[in-house]
């Protein structure tokens, strides 16, 4: 009997309209954190934990092995040692890989709005697959976020990665650790945060101001107050326009949010300033952040 209830999910979760399988697990290797994520590239494969527990209910933290590929996504859905899966599970799990990977985003209305602009055009049409491979733990997205200002992917993932093996938790049966959670890192003293994950004392302070929030009830999910959940992040210290803006793609769903500041954005422009991304951004709206993901589709490494 324990052999059946522990058994896991299995899901096969297809996309309307194309999915550029390939530019979404680029995406997931470029920001995958050591030893909380697994990602093979050559497969198309992606793993990590996730907690899929509502808001009042005990923590449900699952292992999630994705398999990418243009016609769909499988996932495979394993409970931890001990811990019998839930009814709902299943549609949970899948409410959560579709937002995650925006699965049922409208690829031809992105198509018909920006395939005609002279900057974004081309790169639609090449790739009218690509979608807004965001975050599914709001949280987990801020702290990479933070770590991320201001320097590479590499740094970023190598300090997320010490975050997870000072802080973080084995889950037993799934073979990862569990990111840790706003509480635990909010109890730490900054000078011990500091020095554990190796970053300034300004990052650490930002870092701690993050997690004091988030342990204090601030939710950054997409199906919050964008608005609000904004201004939160704009009143802590550390947090400018560069990580509101792109925390509002990865982790809030705003399909508009675009932030002109960030380098990468601005070099595939052409080297232009902060105003000069903005400014060209303007025929892109309502769809901004697609036009963002396509700029940076070149820039990624991992992506043939």
């Amino acid at each position: 009997m324990t052999d059946l209830v522990l058994r896991p999910l299995e899901l096969r979760l297809e996309t309307d309209g194309p999915y550029d399988a390939a530019h979404a697990i680029g995406l997931l290797a470029a920001h995958s954190v050591p030893g909380a994520e697994l990602t093979d590239v050559t497969a198309g494969t992606h793993s990590r934990l996730v907690d899929v527990a509502a808001a009042d209910e005990p923590s449900r933290v699952l292992r999630l092995d994705l398999r990418l590929e243009p016609s769909g996504v499988d996932v495979v859905a394993t409970a931890s040692e001990g811990l019998a899966p839930s009814p709902d599970d299943r549609d949970r799990v899948e409410r959560l890989v579709r937002r995650w990977l925006d699965l049922d985003a409208d690829t031809s209305g992105v198509l018909d709005a920006l395939g005609d602009d002279p900057v974004l055009g081309p790169l639609v049409r090449e790739r009218p697959g690509i979608r807004i491979t965001g975050s599914p733990d709001g949280w987990e997205a801020a702290v990479t976020t933070v770590l991320g200002q201001q320097v590479s992917l590499a740094a970023a993932r190598t300090f997320a990665g010490r975050l997870v093996a000072a802080l973080g938790t084995d889950v037993a049966g799934t073979g990862l650790r569990r990111f840790p959670r706003a509480d635990v890192v909010a109890a730490l003293p900054v000078d011990e945060l500091r020095a554990a994950v190796g970053v300034t004392g300004a990052r650490g302070r930002t870092l701690h101001a993050v997690a004091e929030a988030v342990a204090g009830g601030l939710v950054i999910a997409p199906d919050r107050d964008v608005a609000a959940v904004r201004a939160s992040l704009r009143a802590l210290p550390g947090i400018g326009p560069w990580t509101v803006d792109y925390l509002s793609v990865r982790a809030l769903g705003d399909r508009d949010a675009y932030p002109a500041g960030d380098l990468v954005l601005r070099r595939a422009l052409g080297g232009v300033t902060t105003k000069q991304a903005e400014v060209a951004s303007a025929p892109w709206a309502p769809w901004r952040a697609y036009a963002l993901f396509h700029l940076w589709s070149h820039a990624l490494p991992t992506v043939p």
